[in-house]
């Protein structure tokens, strides 16, 4: 596993997509973001370089297309339009653009500004830009499967725990010399992740209250609403194997929380109907709190 999360590293900085990796990988999506949420794939600095080099090659890709599809402007002209929605600088644009001196370009550049094609050109470029900026329909429907589906172990670690039984004066001890050692009880044990760990966007709320620290994940069931009204009018959507997949998973987790055996009122906890019954409410509540 940890030649595939290296593998997968190196494929995220190179700019591949968490389901291309997952495919190469021949790993499920989920597990490539898990990787992610949790630093695997770099920490979270490189992570928005990564994604920012993304945008940028992508809107790149777009303007290049959209210049060499105009057949109005010569190579020249449709540099210099590249440069300027870059720059916004006429007479550095036309220098880069036309290979002149800065004298010659300081005058013909502002002068080539003022062309008809040049301006129709620049105008479609800044749209193509910022449109691209903006997160585009699959990163929407990626963004909405990650809420849908979020994991509450990503953010915050839970189990039980030994710790010293305290008096008004200090830990209680039994034996005494070499044989004294602390009384110890068992308690509810919830450590949060470190914020640089996680996945901040998937969360509506961090609050400290007085009852102690507490995290709310983003809606699910809006986010089930929204993803189940998308794929119904885009069911050939890349991603509705995998959302299918884990509509699955998560129906049998709920037939499996509800399952009795016959003649038996009282089954042996074993802490696994629990950690069902959990894992299920977290899933379908409305509200998804965590305390």
């Amino acid at each position: 596993m940890n030649d595939k999360i290296s593998k997968a590293c190196e494929l995220f900085q190179n700019g591949s997509s968490l389901s291309d990796i997952a495919k190469q990988l021949d790993v499920s999506p989920a597990t490539v973001r898990s990787w992610k949420s949790r630093g695997k794939l770099g920490d979270v600095a490189t992570q928005r370089s990564v994604a920012k080099k993304r945008c940028e090659k992508r809107v790149a890709t777009k303007m290049i297309q959209s210049v060499e599809s105009n057949e109005e402007l010569t190579d020249q002209q449709k540099a210099f339009c590249l440069h300027y929605v870059k720059t916004f600088n006429a007479t550095m644009s036309y220098k880069k653009a036309y290979e002149c001196n800065y004298s010659t370009a300081n005058v013909n550049g502002p002068a080539l500004l003022v062309k008809t094609g040049i301006r129709n050109e620049i105008t479609r470029l800044k749209q193509i830009r910022n449109e691209a900026i903006l997160a585009g329909p699959d990163d929407i429907v990626e963004k909405y499967m990650h809420i849908a589906f979020a994991d509450i172990t990503d953010y915050l670690e839970f189990g039980r725990t030994e710790v010293p039984v305290m008096t008004p004066y200090g830990p209680l001890y039994e034996g005494k010399g070499k044989d004294k050692k602390p009384i110890t009880r068992e308690v509810n044990d919830v450590r949060f992740k470190e914020s640089s760990e996680v996945d901040g966007t998937l969360l509506s709320e961090v609050k400290q209250g007085k009852d102690g620290a507490s995290v709310k994940l983003a809606d699910r069931m809006k986010a089930l609403e929204w993803l189940g009204n998308y794929f119904n009018m885009n069911p050939n959507d890349r991603h509705k194997q995998e959302y299918d997949k884990r509509r699955l998973e998560i129906e049998l987790l709920k037939t499996q929380s509800s399952i009795r055996e016959p003649n038996d009122d009282n089954p042996p906890d074993d802490g696994f109907q629990a950690a069902l019954n959990s894992q299920a409410e977290e899933v379908w509540k409305d509200k998804n709190h965590v305390g």
